[in-house]
């Protein structure tokens, strides 16, 4: 095999193999040398020389034989599981995929919105008993969203809601900063900005700040017509208070892709609930993974030969 610019390691994502990520870095970077690594041995000997390595994760083994390695593009917007500090130490920067799931995750917050609004998983449940019977509903239209998170999936988010004429409120970590929400507030501020939401969605990273944030005290602070959606993490949300709420019907109700535990176990109690929507950590599923993340890989080596500060560097 000849020396490769772009190293492929070995994974798969959302059911996607390796081959179509090939494929698509090499459609636009045609004059470099793309190579997918198929076995450990392979990506050990590859990665000598490589000067950019594409996947998952890259452990201690590899970057100790990657002698010409300029930057590790890391296929998920996380890099908590990375080895950070010794990526630095090899002088690698590090980029993540953020922004990969902006449309596909914005589209599952929309749908969950309207799912809630229009109570589909009650119109389901009654198709399967063939019962006609018809229920109040209500409108995403002219209501209050909190967009908690303000990252590329809580802006994609509150790009999508224009539409719907819907007033929002964003919290981020630098409030001073602004945002394309109509007000922004900080995390210490959380229970002021839900406060008047019928709509809770929650796409922000999972931090000690975030970790429990809707919790007992943030579910009583909430509207009782609020549906809360969770595409950030499972821990956000104190799971127990929120089966207490679900249950009581002191809030509408919960559209949940990500859960605490996870997998939710099959005798877990929130299966039970009427009220709450599950999905299996689905939001971030397309056919377009790939395609979005090769495009910032190709502008990443672009701006890596012009010597240009990288595009979402976290190393």
């Amino acid at each position: 095999m000849s020396d490769p610019d772009v190293l492929v390691l070995r994974q798969t994502i959302h059911g996607l193999g390796p081959d179509e990520l090939v494929a698509a870095i090499r459609d636009r970077l045609p004059d470099a040398e793309v190579t997918r690594a198929r076995t450990p041995a392979e990506e050990r000997d590859l990665i000598r020389t490589a000067r950019v390595a594409v996947g998952l994760t890259i452990d201690e083994e590899l970057l100790a034989a990657a002698e010409e390695l300029e930057l590790f593009a890391c296929v998920f917007a996380g890099t908590g599981h990375l080895p950070r500090d010794l990526l630095d130490d090899h002088g690698v920067a590090v980029t993540n995929a953020s922004g990969v799931h902006g449309s596909n995750i914005a589209e599952h917050v929309i749908g969950s919105m309207i799912a809630h609004a229009r109570q589909f998983h009650r119109a389901y449940r009654q198709q399967s008993r063939r019962e006609w019977r018809t229920y109040e509903t209500t409108e995403v239209y002219g209501s209050t969203v909190a967009v908690v998170g303000l990252g590329a999936i809580g802006q994609a988010v509150v790009d999508r809601l224009e539409s719907f004429d819907v007033d929002t409120v964003g919290v981020r970590y630098s409030p001073e900063k602004g945002g394309p929400t109509d007000d922004v507030y900080g995390f210490d501020e959380f229970h002021e900005a839900v406060t008047d939401a019928e709509y809770v969605v929650l796409a922000c990273p999972l931090t000690e700040t975030t970790r429990g944030l809707v919790d007992a005290d943030a579910l009583r602070t909430m509207r009782p017509d609020a549906v809360l959606v969770n595409i950030a993490r499972g821990p956000i949300v104190d799971t127990d208070a929120l089966v207490t709420e679900l249950r009581n019907n002191r809030i509408r109700g919960a559209a949940l892709d990500v859960t605490d535990p996870e997998p939710l176990p099959e005798d877990h109690p929130l299966w039970g609930l009427s009220n709450a929507t599950i999905t299996p950590h689905n939001a971030g599923h397309t056919p377009e993974y790939y395609e979005r993340v090769a495009d910032i890989l190709a502008d990443n080596v672009a701006r890596l030969d012009a010597g240009d500060e990288l595009r979402n560097r976290v190393v």
